[in-house]
């Protein structure tokens, strides 16, 4: 086991940034309710309003903070979305969902309980990069449509999908939009406004922020039905004692990533191409997986024929690198990545591939190591291998 550590599993997680973890430890005094109407209840008030106007003007809605509900993360925001598309089909005459084939699981799984439900899901393909297939999704538009829910950028292979474009799209269905937005905030300048997005969601721990705190991107006017009943919290969204500390923590590392995104995405886009490059020089047959220019400046995805993906990374795990064979929520799937079987990677393949996802902390020398380690290993796997690299 190597004493060196390499870490290149941001999209999984990210550590605390520096400036977050001093501003949460400092703020550990602020313990009141927030719902307190004393004076320690509104000073914890006033802090998690500033923090809301954070996250807002992180999306390009400064002047409407309101439009941000807090939650415990990613998959409860994703979640509560679905459930209000249930409610609302169980009354209305539109029930049609719309997603893509690439959507992380908790969207993919609330749609397929709502067709279990009976509701229409229509599941959009994709191209051989990750890009939606505009063609279907406009014929798949109509007046029974309900909601049109489709991820900003791939967690897997960081395709980054025409945002704008769809939203308009369903718009002009009359349908609701949502994204998941969880792995573009932060990397690529997003706003809901322009996207037309009625949702969004926000998951704090992929910005250098605390686990356990996300949020909701709510436009004025669209529906919300609580998946947490109880008090008045969020304006009657969602109830429960507010996590004072995490949404402080959640504010200060929206300004932080706000503030860093145009210097984050240059200087580690071109880390990530190194990488690419590097690797494609060093091993033969390799895969590139993703779109090749619209993709996240962070994630680089690559098959390598001949080699087993988990056999890979446990090795790379001796040399100290820390990487994924796809997302953190599919750890211990024996399944292929449904990701890259979408772009149309056989299943022999789709095992075969690693995610190196960079960040903020990521240096030169860390992208010289894989490129010195990597290839050896590679080789070693295919001369194991009963399989024709």
């Amino acid at each position: 086991m190597s004493s060196r550590r390499v870490y290149m599993d941001y999209n999984a997680t990210t550590p605390l940034h520096p400036s977050v973890q001093e501003a949460m430890v400092r703020d550990l005094e602020i313990f009141a309710n927030a719902s307190s109407m004393h004076e320690d209840g509104r000073k914890a008030r006033g802090r998690v309003e500033e923090a809301r106007k954070a996250v807002a003007e992180l999306i390009g809605c400064g002047d409407n903070p309101e439009q941000i509900v807090f939650t415990s993360g990613g998959s409860e925001s994703n979640n509560t979305v679905f459930a209000t598309m249930f409610h609302l089909g169980r009354k209305g005459p539109r029930r049609g969902i719309i997603t893509s084939a690439i959507e992380h699981p908790c969207v993919l799984n609330a749609a397929k309980w709502l067709e279990s439900e009976g509701f229409p899901v229509t599941f959009l393909k994709v191209d051989e990069y990750g890009k939606l297939d505009m063609s279907q999704l406009k014929a798949s538009l109509g007046p029974d449509t309900l909601l049109v829910s489709i991820m900003a950028a791939n967690n897997e292979i960081g395709t980054i999908q025409d945002m704008a474009e769809i939203g308009a799209l369903a718009k002009a269905s009359g349908a609701y939009f949502h994204s998941d937005a969880t792995q573009a905030v932060g990397k690529i300048p997003v706003c809901a406004d322009d996207w037309k997005a009625d949702y969004l969601t926000m998951s704090c721990h992929k910005l250098y922020g605390p686990k356990g705190v996300g949020a909701l991107y709510l436009r004025k006017g669209a529906p919300l039905e609580p998946l947490i009943r109880g008090g008045h919290q969020e304006h009657g969204h969602r109830a429960g004692t507010y996590n004072n500390i995490g949404i402080l923590g959640f504010g200060q590392a929206a300004r932080l990533a706000k503030e860093e995104l145009p210097e984050y995405a240059r200087r580690v886009f071109a880390l990530r191409n190194k990488l690419r490059d590097g690797l494609v020089a060093a091993i033969p047959k390799v895969r590139v997986n993703g779109h090749p220019v619209n993709v996240l400046p962070n994630t680089l995805n690559l098959s390598f024929p001949g080699a087993e993906g988990e056999a890979i990374l446990l090795y790379l795990d001796l040399a100290g690198i820390e990487v994924s064979t796809g997302s953190a929520c599919a750890s211990g799937s024996l399944e292929p990545s449904h990701v890259l079987l979408a772009t149309g990677v056989g299943p022999e393949l789709a095992h075969g591939s690693i995610r190196f996802s960079l960040g903020r902390a990521t240096s030169e020398e860390d992208v010289d190591y894989i490129i010195e380690q990597l290839p050896p290993i590679i080789k070693r796997l295919r001369a194991m291998s009963t399989v024709e690299a």
